[in-house]
């Protein structure tokens, strides 16, 4: 998976991956008699096709192959996206994981599902964008859909909105893709408002909570309250899959929200729990952006595989020396000593009322007035 590198300097940092496998394993989360470990395979071109175009898979492989001559426009060897040998073997085996993850869903054998190194979620149909060359979240919902699943619901917490694998089920009715992300107005990628609700055939498969820059946990969970629970009641999904980009984080460089690990955590367990409430359990969990890589990262991922292997962290819990250890030798630098990040949870549930003067609330309230209606749900008492 480390394959995937962009080269030295860029954000998305293959230490990401490394950190994040080697703390989950300090912390005995892959040694659970119940969680396997499985390699995933490259993608094939037919695979990737199912939502990318052929023309799109073939530009990769001209660039993965002859780095020197870059397309951009297909988003292949810009600045966010600099080309490197073997680029597309490196992406399809992303899309692969996430594929591996479908098919265990798919033929019972995991009910639970987690690609931290997936979630690549501004890869278009027809371009590569922020960091994502290939969708593996839109690859692993086609198969889901092709394996007869008939109604999938995709949550994306990542900072960022989720616009890739939105516009590739833009006008499809049997995917609900809700994206929470800090608002377009500042940050990339401009786009994910309130009234962006899907195409014609599908109108409100597609919802959107633009959040303003600044919005912590508080109001990051009153957000997440007040949208998805009441939107995965009314659509009933089969199989729930989610992106969980720790962007979000207070920490990071590339974003403006204030959320932390604790926050992140949250936000699993909740997504964990609506796939037990409405999808038997049925639930394949990625990672996403997310770029304080050694603060940051490896501690929300590891929480994400603990929640999906029914076996949360404490937040309280001491980061293992070992592992600690590691990130003094290689990167220099004291890494966490807690696992969470010492903050009081709290937020005000939707149900004692809106306040108009409250950013977030108007944030909330125009997702609600945009989307619910679609749903058969009332924006103001649903």
């Amino acid at each position: 998976m480390t394959a995937y590198n962009f080269g030295p300097g860029h954000p998305m940092a293959p230490e990401r991956m490394d950190l994040t496998a080697r703390l989950a394993g300090s912390l005995g989360l892959l040694d659970l008699a119940h969680v396997s470990v499985a390699a995933p395979e490259v993608a094939t071109d037919a695979e990737l096709e199912t939502v990318h175009s052929p023309e799109f898979v073939a530009a990769v492989r001209r660039v993965s192959e002859d780095p020197a001559t870059p397309n951009e426009a297909r988003g292949l060897g810009t600045e966010d996206d600099p080309a490197f040998a073997g680029m597309h073997e490196a992406a399809a085996r992303i899309a692969g994981g996430s594929l591996l993850a479908a098919n265990a869903i798919l033929d019972g054998s995991a009910l639970h599902a987690v690609n931290f190194g997936g979630g690549m979620h501004h890869a278009a149909r027809e371009r590569a964008s922020g960091f994502c060359i290939y969708n593996d979240s839109a690859v692993a919902i086609q198969r889901l859909l092709d394996g007869g699943i008939g109604r999938v619901a995709y949550i994306d917490v990542d900072a960022h909105h989720g616009d890739g694998t939105e516009s590739i089920f833009w006008d499809d009715p049997r995917v609900l893709t809700i994206s929470l992300h800090e608002s377009g107005l500042t940050l990339f990628p401009g786009t994910g408002f309130a009234n962006e609700t899907g195409g014609p055939q599908a109108e409100g498969s597609a919802v959107n909570v633009a959040l303003p820059a600044g919005t912590g946990d508080a109001g990051w969970l009153r957000a997440f309250h007040a949208v998805v629970p009441q939107l995965m009641g009314a659509f009933q999904p089969q199989v729930i899959v989610s992106q969980h980009g720790c962007d979000s984080h207070r920490h990071d460089p590339l974003a403006h929200l204030n959320i932390s690990v604790d926050g992140q955590r949250e936000a699993a367990t909740a997504v964990g729990n609506l796939a037990a409430r409405h999808c038997g359990g049925r639930w394949i969990a990625t990672g996403g952006g997310g770029y304080s890589v050694t603060d940051v990262v490896p501690r929300s991922w590891s929480h994400l595989i603990a929640i999906a292997a029914g076996r949360p962290v404490p937040l309280r819990t001491e980061v293992p020396n070992d592992w600690r250890s590691y990130v003094l030798a290689k990167f220099g630098r004291d890494a966490p000593e807690l696992m969470g990040d010492d903050v009081e949870l709290w937020w005000r549930s939707w149900e004692v009322g809106f306040d108009p003067n409250d950013a977030v609330d108007r944030t909330v309230m125009a997702t609600r007035k945009a989307a619910f209606p679609f749903h058969g749900l009332d924006p103001w008492f649903d």
